[in-house]
C-alpha cells in the first residue's frame, strides 16, 4: 500500500497537531467491517452483504475531521484459506497489516468468540509495532448485559494473547444506529502521525471507478442468492463510455459488465427463470452506480462461466486477483 505522494493543497497542512495516517479494519468474514466502513466516511464505498467474504479488495475510505484525517482500509475477512483466491485473499490483509499506523480489530457483540477470532488474533500478535483496536461491532443486536459479558470476554481475549493491558482500547459501535461511531474514529486517528493531509478534503475513496461500479455489481448479484450459490461470482467492468451522440445536459453512460460463476448450475440461479433474477440484479446495481457516477447510465450484464476460477492461477490474474 503505497501513500499519496503529493500531500493534498490544504489550509490543514499548517495546523499544530493534525494528524493523519491509514487504518486497516481485520476479522472474520461478515464482522462488520465494510457497513462500519461505510458509516465512518458517511457514504457507501465498501460493499456490504450477509454473505462472508464480500470484501475482495483493500477499499480505502477517508474520513475527513478538522483535526484530522483517517484512511480507512477495509480488508477480506481473514479466514483459513480452502482455495488459491482464499490464500490470496489472506495474503491481502497480511500485505496490508505491515503498512498501516493502525488495526481495528472488529468482533460482533451477537456472536461468541470463537476459533476464527483466536486465529486472527494470532496473527494480529505478531505485528508488535502496530496497536490494536478491539472494535465490538453489531451492539443494536444484543441487549446491555450481553454487551457487557461480550466486552469482558473481548478484552480477556486481548490480554491472553497480547499480554499485560491487552488491546489499545476497546470500543463498543453500531454502524446501524451510529452508536459510538465517532468515538471510533476518534480513538483510531489518536493512534495517526503528526502530518498534513494526505488526501484533498472531500475525497472520499481512491478506488478506481472501474472497480467501485464492479463492487456494485458483485453486492447486487450476492443479494438474495440460495445458500448453494456460494462466492463465486467474479465482475469484470469491460468498459464505461459515453453515449454518442448526447447533449450535454441529456449524458448517458454506457456500462458494459461481465459476470463470471464456475458452474453452469450457478449461472442459471443468477440469471433464474426467463432472466428474472438477472434484470433485479441490474435495476438494484443501476441506481447505486447512478448515485456514484451522478448521471444516468445503461448497464449491459452478461453471465459466462469460468470453471473453477477461484482454483486456477491464471484465471485469477484475468479476473483481477
Amino acid at each position: 500500500m503505497k501513500k499519496p505522494q503529493n500531500q493534498a493543497p490544504d489550509g490543514k497542512q499548517g495546523k499544530s497537531g493534525f494528524r493523519a495516517g491509514f487504518a486497516v479494519l481485520v476479522g472474520r468474514p461478515n464482522a462488520g467491517k465494510s457497513t462500519l466502513t461505510n458509516a465512518l466516511v458517511g457514504q457507501k464505498v465498501a460493499i456490504t452483504s450477509a454473505k462472508p467474504q464480500t470484501t475482495r479488495h483493500a477499499i480505502r475510505g477517508i474520513v475527513h475531521r478538522e483535526d484530522f484525517q483517517l484512511i480507512l482500509v477495509d480488508t477480506p475477512g481473514l479466514h483459513r484459506p480452502r482455495t488459491l483466491l482464499g490464500q490470496r485473499l489472506n495474503d491481502l490483509v497480511s500485505d496490508t497489516l505491515a503498512e498501516v499506523d493502525a488495526v481495528g480489530f472488529c468482533l460482533p457483540a451477537n456472536e461468541k468468540i470463537g476459533p476464527g477470532d483466536k486465529f486472527i488474533s494470532a496473527q494480529l500478535a505478531k505485528l508488535g509495532r502496530q496497536p490494536v483496536v478491539a472494535l465490538v461491532t453489531k451492539t443494536d443486536l444484543v441487549d446491555r448485559q450481553a454487551l457487557t459479558e461480550q466486552l469482558l470476554a473481548v478484552a480477556a481475549l486481548g490480554r491472553e494473547v497480547l499480554g499485560g493491558d491487552g488491546w489499545a482500547d476497546v470500543v463498543p459501535v453500531s454502524a446501524v444506529d451510529g452508536f459510538q461511531v465517532e468515538t471510533v474514529s476518534s480513538v483510531l486517528a489518536g493512534f495517526m502521525p503528526l502530518s498534513p493531509p494526505l488526501y484533498p478534503d472531500g475525497e472520499l475513496t481512491d478506488e478506481p471507478v472501474a472497480v467501485m461500479v464492479a463492487e456494485l455489481v458483485r453486492e447486487a448479484a450476492l443479494e438474495g442468492v440460495r445458500d448453494e450459490l456460494p462466492h463465486s461470482i467474479a465482475v469484470v467492468v469491460e468498459e464505461i463510455v459515453p453515449r454518442e451522440g448526447r447533449s450535454a445536459e441529456n449524458q448517458l453512460l454506457d456500462v458494459r459488465v461481465n459476470l463470471y460463476v464456475e458452474r453452469p448450475s450457478q449461472k442459471a440461479i443468477v440469471i433464474g427463470r426467463a432472466g428474472s433474477r438477472l434484470r433485479e440484479v441490474g435495476s438494484n446495481a443501476r441506481h447505486s452506480i447512478e448515485a456514484l457516477l451522478g448521471t444516468r447510465i445503461y448497464l449491459d450484464l452478461h453471465v459466462k462461466i469460468a470453471k473453477d476460477w477461484q482454483r486456477d492461477a491464471k484465471q485469477l490474474v484475468k479476473l483481477g486477483f
